[in-house]
């Protein structure tokens, strides 16, 4: 037994070497850390359990017979994140270019059935340079078994995709598909076709940063979450991110000790300025109203006209979605309506209560917009607040214009409970604009036009351009003071923790993709 003992000892470490001294210090001259290391600094110490660590590739075309590698060039296990079970599998690149092969995939299709079948989160590290080319169509096999397996998990486990390193051509498809995407600064890059492939073929000369890199994917394309100047940083935000979130669709997240956020209550009512087109920063509302002011916003570099992200709001995690009036006056666009309506259908999925902050002028309008598919894209937002059964708070902060008043989660969208500020304005249209419409003719035949005009627009103002009539419909439950704003949260919060809604049998929806 003492000598098996032995051969298994040297067995597994063979295994955990990986590529090699010489390739594990050329993986940390990038500034990168090992599949292994990265696990460590991911889960709790010590917690972590291997599976499959002594698989190994069955391929012998174009010399693979005469190939090592150790672990398949990905390790797959579970272990402890802040005590919680998870799942996760994190790609070698030591061991041939962490490249995808026939067993390397079904390595993660065995953790992701593991992780799907007892319900705890699921995080794919990725450092790859793509299919294992000597193993052809077995190579592409294991991709679309990957996909298949996050589209089934889908909603039923938090999965969230990091990348560390290159991940390219079909590989990206699986962090598509996933719920969150966080890349690390300046090392990773994601893209369907590489530069020397797009120099072939349009003549463009790029590099792998420039078409792929962190910068690109978190302010242009949206296709990432979240990005952070080192890997350690990146790991933390795993972290910080899954103690936001349940283990599956069947649970709650976990509750966290309540405090009081750092701002006055009373100096709420300050941050909204009283000229009504002046712009602020409204996370600085987010911060008065939520636990310890903590907010860890999710896409911030992308369609900055509206602000997502995850807080607390009495120990209960809360997802956020407020218009963001310092950016382009808050209006909504096709970024913002599609960046928001995911983030509330991954909410809605993982039963986290929404809250939406509501201070817009209405739709950016502009032949480019319309022809971009602004009615498709707006329609996701409708969609979304709509069939979201979580509980949906709401509150009018100052505009709340035309069909951008109904798509921020008002009443007609199944809103629980809609509060509005004193400052609110609730219409179909901004007063000038109503003005000019409305009262035309008269503005036009007056002997004073501009005084006229003054006097129509300051009527409409009385009339329509507050909170008050659409309070008399019951189409806000409240106006409220600032000051008041987070009592009246928690207390709807509260009442709202056994909600239920039934909704007619269907297959699925046809979401306005």
């Amino acid at each position: 037994m003492e000598e098996k003992i032995k051969r298994l000892e040297e067995a597994r470490a063979k295994i955990v070497a990986g590529g090699g001294p010489k390739r594990v210090e050329a993986q940390h001259q990038k500034g990168k850390k090992t599949a292994r290391e990265r696990i460590e600094a991911l889960m709790d110490p010590g917690s972590f359990v291997e599976v499959d660590a002594f698989v190994e590739h069955r391929a012998v075309e174009l010399g693979m017979d005469e190939v090592d590698a150790p672990g398949e060039g990905v390790v797959v296990g579970y272990g402890l994140v802040d005590g919680r079970q998870v799942a996760v599998f994190a790609q070698d690149f030591t061991v041939i270019g962490g490249s995808l092969g026939e067993m390397h995939a079904a390595k993660i299709c065995k953790v992701m059935d593991l992780a799907v079948k007892v319900g705890i989160p699921l995080v794919g590290i990725n450092d790859s340079g793509g299919a294992r080319i000597q193993e052809g169509v077995d190579a592409l096999s294991g991709y679309g078994d990957i996909f298949y397996r996050n589209t089934l998990a889908s909603g039923v486990i938090p999965q969230i995709s990091v990348i560390m390193g290159p991940c390219a051509g079909g590989a990206v498809y699986s962090p598509a598909l996933t719920d969150f995407v966080l890349m690390t600064d300046k090392s990773s890059n994601m893209f369907i076709t590489g530069p020397q492939v797009i120099k072939a073929v349009t003549g463009e000369d790029v590099s792998a940063e420039d078409l792929g890199g962190s910068h690109v994917h978190c302010e242009k394309s949206g296709v990432a979450h979240l990005r952070f100047e080192n890997e350690d940083a990146t790991l933390a935000a795993i972290r910080r991110l899954l103690s936001f979130l349940p283990q599956n669709n069947l649970e709650d997240a976990p509750l966290a000790a309540v405090s009081e956020p750092p701002v006055d209550p009373a100096a709420l009512a300050d941050i909204i300025p009283d000229q009504p087109n002046k712009p602020y920063d409204v996370r600085r509302i987010i911060e008065g109203l939520v636990d310890s002011g903590d907010f860890m916003e999710v896409m911030a570099d992308y369609a900055k006209n509206i602000v997502i992200g995850y807080a607390r709001l009495g120990g209960r995690s809360v997802g956020v979605i407020a218009n963001q009036p310092a950016v382009m006056a808050g209006v909504l666009d096709i970024n913002a309506s599609d960046k928001a309506s995911r983030f509330i259908r991954t909410c809605d999925a993982f039963n986290v209560p929404l809250l939406t902050l509501s201070d817009t002028a209405g739709y950016l309008p502009g032949v480019g917009q319309e022809h971009g598919g602004v009615i498709r894209h707006g329609a996701k937002l409708l969609y979304a607040y709509s069939e979201a059964t979580v509980p949906k708070l709401t509150v009018i902060v100052r505009k709340a214009y035309g069909g951008a008043y109904i798509a921020m989660c008002s009443k007609h969208l199944g809103a629980d409970q809609v509060f509005a500020w004193p400052s609110a304005e609730i219409a179909v249209m901004g007063p000038d604009g109503a003005a000019n419409i409305i009262f035309k003719k008269e503005i036009e035949e007056a002997a004073d036009p501009a005084a006229a005009r003054k006097e129509k627009i300051e009527e409409y103002k009385r009339s329509f351009a507050n909170p008050y009539k659409a309070a008399a419909r019951g189409y806000v439950d409240d106006v409220i003071e600032p000051a008041a704003t987070r009592s009246r949260l928690l207390a709807a919060l509260a009442l709202l923790a056994g909600k239920r809604e039934t909704r007619p049998s269907r297959k699925h929806g046809n979401f306005p993709v």
